[in-house]
């Protein structure tokens, strides 16, 4: 059997952001597993004006709406701003549609309280666009899971978390694809 396509999007452009610290070590476990094609899509690399605006140069979203479409499912790195997640990442939600439906995601967040808030935000939104999100969430915290805010070094327990939360993804993932 073919090997399920897992996209790790990193929800963050801004500079000395720490979401590439993350996503690596979420890519590696998941390598380790040997059970799927984990990928780094990083919306930085695409840079997606905001949506509708006038005179922009749009020719990220096509490469965007590529690799998000090649994907089965999905583990988002969020960060948490203002109770939420980025622009960054909202507005690349946006970007697609159609390349979203039915697949499966999952959730690794971070900020000083793990990242819930933005991960609670980030699950209504996936809702919207037919992608299902499993329970189980790493919330890695600033204080704890990294050293002066800016070097991720996460506890030992965020290891069994992310695999417990693949072990939902890959199953979910599966099944979907039956339906695309």
């Amino acid at each position: 059997m073919e090997k399920l396509n897992i996209g790790i999007i990193l929800g963050s452009t801004r500079e000395g952001r720490v979401s590439p610290q993350v996503g690596a070590w979420v890519k590696e476990l998941g390598d380790k597993r040997g059970d799927a094609n984990y990928t780094i899509i990083d919306i930085a690399d695409y840079n997606l004006p905001l949506l509708g605006e006038p005179g922009k140069d749009a020719s990220g979203a096509v490469a965007w709406a590529e690799a998000i479409g090649k994907q089965d499912g999905f583990v988002f790195i969020v960060q948490e701003y203002n109770h939420s997640i980025t622009g960054a990442l909202k507005n690349a939600l946006d970007y697609v549609r159609d390349e979203w439906n039915n697949k499966s995601a999952g959730i690794v967040s971070y900020g000083s309280v793990g990242g819930a808030r933005a991960a609670e935000h980030l699950r209504g939104i996936l809702g919207e666009l037919l992608v299902a999100d499993v329970r189980v969430h790493p919330a890695l915290s600033l204080f704890t899971d990294f050293e002066n805010g800016t070097t991720f070094k996460p506890k030992d327990v965020q290891v069994d978390s992310v695999n417990q939360m693949l072990d939902q993804v890959i199953p979910w993932a599966t099944a979907l694809k039956t339906i695309r």
